[in-house]
């Protein structure tokens, strides 16, 4: 499958909309703590995109030659300064968002993306050697993509019900 990888543009936003709806509605399948994509999904943008201003971050859309989109990548760099950590480890790109439509899944659209924005994320701080993302645990396709693109479990967190949910 051929694509182009491009920055975001305002004429963009429904359909990043639909597909921030869309992730939120798969991950609230698979997971109880995720709650409705609208009317939040609006809410979750604006913040997002200021995360993407304050760390130097890009949305990039990758399309087909006729222009249809098909995947998204959004990332920033975080700065987390913790003092058992080296600091390279504590200032890396985060990959903040992710998706690919169903017909481009499988075509490597994803491991592009995720080259194209450690590639901005370093080129705005060569000093960055981490890329990181999280996935709920539970996402077996995503975990298996992730790793498939190079990554590996950086931290791991469990979790415990301490007392069951009110109805």
């Amino acid at each position: 499958m051929d694509f182009t990888i491009r920055p975001y543009t305002q004429a963009d936003y429904d359909w990043v909309l639909q597909c921030e709806v869309d992730l939120q509605e798969h991950e609230r399948a698979i997971h109880d703590t995720r709650g409705p994509a609208l009317p939040h999904t609006h809410d979750y943008l604006a913040m997002l995109w200021d995360e993407l201003a304050e760390g130097q971050g890009i949305m990039l859309i990758a399309e087909n030659a006729t222009g249809e989109r098909l995947g998204l990548v959004a990332g920033h760099i975080q700065n987390s300064p913790w003092p058992m950590e080296t600091p390279d480890s504590t200032r890396y790109g985060y990959v903040s968002d992710i998706f690919i439509r169903p017909e481009a899944r499988g075509s490597g659209l994803a491991q592009a993306l995720l080259d194209a924005i450690a590639a901005h994320l370093h080129a705005a701080d060569p000093t960055l050697t981490r890329l990181r993302v999280n996935v709920l645990a539970v996402n077996a396709i995503a975990r298996r993509s992730y790793e498939k693109a190079g990554f590996t479990p950086y931290e791991v967190m469990y979790e415990r019900l301490i007392h069951p949910a009110k109805p």
